[in-house]
């Protein structure tokens, strides 16, 4: 396999780190590392393992490290006025819908708005809840969840099937 400088520049972007980071660590110029992933320089045999080393050894972040603990859940025959009271005072935009401690769906303030009407404050959970968001591993690393935010709004987190955290878009923020 040949390493070009584009999938060096991708491994760095995925490693969540900036060109003059990379380089800091590396022991080069930022300008050589911008050389190396533009393809304007061959670098030496040394520097392209250099860079490896750090890209591939680098200790990515874990859902554990970041995710929100002690998640505040709903069960599925609870009022919409009291769990939207609940997001309201947390600030929270989702909820898990748990039942015999598992979790079977969310309720969000999408789904609340999508099913506006008269008399929604006093329908259940049940009736206006979405599917469970994703679940992963508390060890699960930030790149893969990162990838699943793309596509949901939040990934639930567990051990031992247990539900032990959530992290949302606005988690992921915090990490920069």
């Amino acid at each position: 396999m040949i390493i070009k400088g584009s999938i060096l520049k991708k491994m760095r972007i995925e490693a969540g780190l900036t060109q003059s980071q990379l380089a800091k660590l590396v022991g080069v110029s930022q300008a050589h590392i911008a050389k190396i992933e533009s393809e304007k320089v061959d670098p030496r045999l040394s520097t392209v393992n250099k860079i490896l080393e750090v890209l591939t050894s680098k200790k990515h972040k874990t859902c554990k490290e970041i995710m929100t603990k002690d998640v505040i859940v709903t069960s599925p025959k609870e009022k919409i006025k009291k769990v939207n009271k609940i997001m309201i005072k947390h600030a929270i935009s989702q909820l898990p819908v748990i039942e015999n401690g598992r979790v079977i769906g969310m309720v969000t303030e999408e789904g609340i708005v999508k099913n506006l009407s008269p008399n929604i404050s006093e329908k259940n959970v049940e009736n206006i809840m979405e599917p469970p968001l994703p679940t992963v591993s508390e060890d699960t690393d930030l790149i893969t969840v990162r990838s699943i935010l793309r596509t949901h709004p939040g990934v639930l987190v567990t051990r031992k099937g247990k539900l032990v955290g959530i992290i949302t878009r606005s988690d992921l923020l915090k990490v920069i």
